[in-house]
């Protein structure tokens, strides 16, 4: 039986992994959390019988102590690191969305816990950092994300240095296919319209703009030792090919299926082993035909932008992404435009550059004025 651990259990990811633990008989819940939602919280831990959750956000986490007598109710960003270090568990998903779930990844690799990781931030923000934690400790990291599992998958068993290329697939979007004047005056609603995945805002948002694909070249990167100048993405509209790498001998392999979460969030769960999961196998003849495009940087410069971040180095993937976090919930809050999004990120950039990376602390500190001069930036537009 292995005790498992579920930060963000109230999202996407959490909520299909809970499925996943619910058709199981080798995952056991040891602990729950959730940013703010704590009645789906509390419903979920008395369905899985557990004792223990924590809340990001202290009024919600109040709220939930008050309504909740079976168990303890931990708060704010302490609350979580608490809830990993004391858990005892043998597996950790990490499935919060942002810098936020930075802490909680350095805490469960700390503790030597293996980690399942579909917060991308987590290495965005300090890949470096948290892989050579992973490394002492001896922590493996599985990767959630569907592209970067299919990675996981196609590269195991290949000898180092038969790897040439990693190409990630990106679906393109709501707005694929558009020009970048075209994009002025998108709303929010049809920005949240992904055309094939069902995600939170944020990470729906970054589909959008492409930003999740300029996370995910970092990610890959740190995960996978390949340097930047090798890691190729593509445009593919039927979201079947996950993600595709190119060997030393001329081969190409990739990994298709139907764009479904919980195959690589089993996978991640089950690990070495695989278990079964409902979703249909794939047909080719009905599918018919599997198209790709280039990525249009003109339109779509976030992508751009996350690549030139990763590749200056230091605080610069950092910046970046708490630029990003502030511009996209200002966006959803109506603040700012579409474009915008981008142009924050590149003025934050700009004005922060890239600083020497000596610890968490200088992560810290550059997450802060990241996202202080981006809400500068935002104020000034209106």
């Amino acid at each position: 039986m292995r005790n498992l651990l579920v930060l963000g259990s109230t999202g996407s990811v959490g909520t299909q992994a809970l499925d996943i633990v619910q058709r199981s008989d080798g995952l056991r819940v040891v602990g729950l959390c959730a940013e703010r939602s704590w009645e789906e919280l509390l419903e979920q831990a008395r369905r899985h019988g557990v004792r223990r959750v924590a809340l990001a956000d202290p009024d919600a986490a109040a709220r939930a102590a008050e309504a909740w007598t079976e168990g303890e109710v931990l708060s704010g960003p302490e609350g979580l690191v608490r809830l990993v270090t004391e858990s005892e568990a043998d597996l950790v998903l990490n499935g919060l969305v942002g810098a936020a779930g930075l802490g909680p990844t350095v805490a469960a690799l700390g503790e030597g816990m293996d980690l399942a990781l579909a917060n991308k931030e987590s290495l965005v923000v300090g890949g470096e950092l948290v892989m050579a934690l992973a490394e002492a400790t001896g922590a493996q990291v599985l990767p959630v994300d569907s592209e970067h599992s299919a990675l996981f998958q196609l590269i195991a068993g290949e000898p180092a240095g038969a790897v040439e290329r990693l190409v990630l697939t990106a679906s393109g979007g709501p707005f694929r296919g558009r020009s970048r004047d075209e994009l002025a005056g998108v709303t929010v609603e049809q920005a949240l319209a992904h055309p094939t995945w069902a995600m939170g805002g944020k990470i729906t948002i970054d589909s959008a703009t492409l930003m999740n694909k300029g996370l995910e070249v970092i990610e890959a990167h740190h995960l996978f030792g390949v340097p930047y100048e090798r890691i190729e993405v593509v445009v593919h509209p039927q979201s079947l090919v996950h993600s595709l790498v190119q060997l030393c001998d001329g081969a190409t392999l990739a990994h298709l299926g139907y764009p479904d979460m919980r195959v690589p969030i089993s996978f991640a769960l089950h690990h070495p082993d695989r278990a079964a999961v409902p979703v249909p196998a794939l047909d080719l003849v009905e599918v018919g035909a599997l198209t790709f495009e280039a990525v249009d940087e003109d339109a779509f410069p976030c992508l751009r932008l996350a690549r030139e971040a990763a590749r200056a180095g230091g605080t610069a993937p950092c910046t970046l992404n708490a630029a990003n976090e502030v511009a996209v919930h200002a966006f959803l809050d109506g603040r700012l435009g579409f474009l915008g999004i981008a142009e924050t990120i590149k003025a934050v950039l700009d004005r922060h550059g890239a600083r020497p990376l000596h610890s968490w602390d200088s992560l810290y500190d550059a997450d802060r004025a990241a996202r202080e001069a981006a809400q500068e930036l935002i104020g000034a537009r209106r």
